[in-house]
């Protein structure tokens, strides 16, 4: 199906007049670009994130619109026809463009491509055809359009630390596992079962699928949604067992929090490995790694990010 792309100018007379005489108007779904909005949920949510793309901030300096679509036929088209005439009355300027389904569900996809990571390791999007067999495990992926690809510096530090880790028999914990990708890498290179969490509630079906396109069950992954700082009971059911690789791809202000938990979920030659860490956290993260009780036994940098691995001080 084909549709028409709507944006309209909310300056003149601001989002909440605009909204309200859309929805008066039949029009349900509403896409609001604010940038009041955007700094606020970056404030109210500071503990999940260190850095925010330039380019995206500078896309919302100064943005106020709405954005909404209505299909590209009669219905549409008569629909569009009476809304342009309420907002000319407010004196709202719109835009139109046409949109496919296509166009904003499959784009992405052309620019993820299979990745060799590690020396043991390709990532391949489940749309591409699987390359020709060597010595590397082939991990078939479908992040969907809010989960890690594999690309990022920090997912192939991990994974890099992850693949020098493995051992026949151990147990993975993936904190904030996202796609799957880390879990399910060391599921392939040799890591008997594994255990993810996410505070999203769409990371357990993402992972889950992306688990079978490899073969990969519940018996051997199991995937929860829920916050490993805030809930007790969750923490408990997360941390009634021990792993050889404990994993957290997340941000600083995490990791750092969960630190304190970390090495009661080790086994006695367990490592942790924690990515996610920006140019200028690295020696704080650093710090809360040493006062958890942990050793740094290995540090990577790539761009302007930081990965650590961390064992406990019995190891020599």
């Amino acid at each position: 199906m084909n549709w028409l792309e709507i944006t309209v100018d909310a300056k003149n007379g601001g989002v909440d007049e605009l909204s309200a005489i859309l929805e008066g108007a039949g029009i349900e779904e509403l896409i609001i670009e604010d940038e009041a909005d955007f700094e606020s949920f970056l404030e109210t949510n500071r503990e999940y994130w260190d850095y925010v793309d330039e380019k995206l901030r500078n896309e919302k300096q100064g943005v106020s619109r709405v954005k909404f679509y209505v299909t590209d036929d009669f219905e549409g088209r008569a629909l569009l026809e009476e809304v342009g005439r309420l907002l000319s009355q407010r004196n709202f300027s719109a835009s139109v463009i046409p949109v496919r389904d296509e166009d904003w569900e499959n784009n992405w996809q052309k620019y993820y491509k299979p990745i060799e990571i590690g020396e043991k390791l390709i990532v391949v999007p489940e749309w591409e055809e699987i390359p020709a067999r060597g010595e590397r495990a082939i991990l078939r992926l479908n992040p969907g359009l809010i989960f890690g690809t594999g690309s990022h510096p920090t997912t192939q530090m991990c994974l890099k630390e992850i693949e020098k880790s493995v051992q026949k028999g151990a147990k993975v914990l993936d904190l904030g596992c996202g796609s799957g990708i880390l879990a399910i890498a060391a599921l392939l290179l040799g890591c008997e079962s594994a255990v993810g969490c996410d505070i999203d509630p769409k990371a357990p079906d993402t992972a889950a699928a992306n688990a079978e396109l490899n073969g990969i069950g519940g018996d051997r992954f199991r995937i929860y949604a829920g916050d490993v700082l805030k809930d007790e009971a969750f923490r408990a059911v997360i941390g009634s067992k021990k792993y050889e690789i404990v994993c957290a791809n997340i941000v600083a202000d995490v990791i750092m929090a969960l630190l304190p938990d970390v090495p009661g979920w080790l086994a006695p030659e367990g490592i942790f490995i924690c990515s996610g860490i920006i140019e200028g956290r690295q020696d704080e993260v650093k710090k809360a790694i040493k006062n958890s009780g942990l050793r740094i036994i290995e540090a990577r940098h790539e761009d302007d990010w930081y990965c650590f691995s961390a064992c406990l001080p019995c190891l020599p």
